[in-house]
This record gives C-alpha cells, sequence and structure tokens, in this order.
C-alpha cells in the first residue's frame, strides 16, 4: 500500500486499518476523520455530508449512523480515494522532473527532488504478512525470510513512478542483500520503459542521512550529470 510520509501514531494505525484485509469492522469515524484532516481538506455540506479533496481527487464521506465505519463498501471507497489521490500531477513536464527514490527492506520513499520543502510519499508492502511470505513466482529473487514478497513491495513503488521524468535510486548494502538492486532488476523485467528513465542509483548510508542531506546529495547528483 501507498501512505505518503510523515505517518505516526494513530493516524498510521488507521491508515493500515482501511487497508486490512479482512476489512475492520470497528473503525472509529473520528479516527478517519482526522486522518483524513491531514491528508487532505474537508468541508461539511449542507446535509451534513463531508466532502474530502485531495490532489484533486474529491471523496463524498456520509457520517455514519453509528460511531464506526462498518460498511465494506464505505472501506472500500476509502480505499480507492486514498490509492488514486496518492500522486499529485507533476507540475512541470517530463524532462524538468527529477525523482529520487530511497529505498530498502521496509519501505521506499519517493522524493520530487527539485522541489524544496518536499515531503515523501512513503511506500509500503501491501499487506504486512508480506514481510514473512516469500515470493513463488520470484525465484530469481534470492531474497531472505522477513524480506516482502517483490511483486507486492514493488508494483505500489511503479504506480508512483508512472508520472515522467528521471529517477535517481538510493539505496543500501549490495548484491542479494540491497533491495534497491533486487528493484532494478525486477523493473528491468516487468517495467523495462521505467527502468529506462533511471538515470542513476547510489549506495548510501540512508538511515545516518537526513531527508535534506538526501535531497542535497540527489540534486549534486543530477547537477553534474547535466555537465558535458
Amino acid at each position: 500500500m501507498i501512505s505518503p510520509a510523515p505517518h505516526t501514531g494513530s493516524h498510521l494505525r488507521t491508515y493500515k486499518a482501511i487497508f486490512q484485509h479482512p476489512v475492520s469492522h470497528n473503525l472509529a469515524w473520528r479516527a478517519v476523520r482526522a486522518l483524513l484532516g491531514k491528508l487532505g481538506h474537508i468541508a461539511e455540506e449542507p446535509n451534513g455530508d463531508q466532502k474530502v479533496t485531495r490532489n484533486g481527487q474529491i471523496l463524498v464521506l456520509h457520517p455514519p449512523r453509528t460511531k464506526d465505519v462498518a460498511e465494506t463498501d464505505e472501506l472500500m471507497a476509502l480505499c480507492h480515494f486514498l490509492e488514486r489521490s496518492e500522486t499529485t500531477p507533476p507540475e512541470t513536464n517530463g524532462k524538468e522532473a527529477h525523482w529520487l527514490l530511497v529505498i530498502d527492506h521496509h519501505e521506499v520513499r519517493l522524493f520530487r527532488s527539485e522541489m524544496d520543502g518536499v515531503l515523501p510519499q512513503q511506500i509500503l508492502p501491501h499487506e504486512p504478512e508480506d514481510y514473512s511470505r516469500h515470493a513463488h513466482n520470484s525465484k530469481e529473487f534470492l531474497r531472505d525470510r522477513g524480506k516482502p514478497d517483490p511483486n507486492s513491495f514493488f508494483e505500489p513503488v511503479t504506480r508512483a513512478l508512472q508520472a515522467t521524468g528521471q529517477i535517481l535510486i538510493f539505496g543500501s548494502g549490495t548484491g542479494t542483500s540491497s533491495e534497491m538492486d533486487q528493484f532494478i532488476a525486477w523493473l528491468k523485467l516487468h517495467h523495462p520503459e521505467l527502468a529506462r528513465r533511471i538515470i542513476g542509483s547510489l549506495v548510501v548510508d540512508e538511515h545516518h542521512l537526513t531527508k535534506d542531506q538526501l535531497l542535497a546529495k540527489a540534486r549534486e547528483f543530477y547537477v553534474n550529470a547535466r555537465r558535458p
């Protein structure tokens, strides 16, 4: 699943509960409204409905009669709204957009590196159990126990990268211990058109670098790449 950073505490628990399978039947309405208010803009309609706007997408919610959001249709509508409103339409043409993808075994952070003050999207495996499930149809990837299924982890990344532009990837580790190398190999196999947009990949100590330091390294890379 795809979740924009920062997600912490109760908001993260609510986000995961929305995508939970089987569906959760005790999801508090006030927790859902608080999450949507953080991610987008909520306006109350004259009839009491809640109009949520996020990245150009709109969802109209009918407040439940009880304190919980329990209907499957309502939960599916929330899931679809969060997914389709995840990526902001690109503000510049594809040649100007510079993407930074920071990846490890547990998450992916996606930045627009040329934009100051940008917050990353955070991409997690679609289901929590993917962390302990091996990929039966991806035997070419040698993966340790505890890493998510490549298809469930990497497919949401490709959806987030559909906007045009060059892609720079930061990761840690080398060889089969590098999620960056695994992702690039998987991308060449399953989405070669996206793989061709990768301008470079670097091994960095991402856990000891701040967001600003990561973006600074990315901008330096793009500047050097433009030089003859």
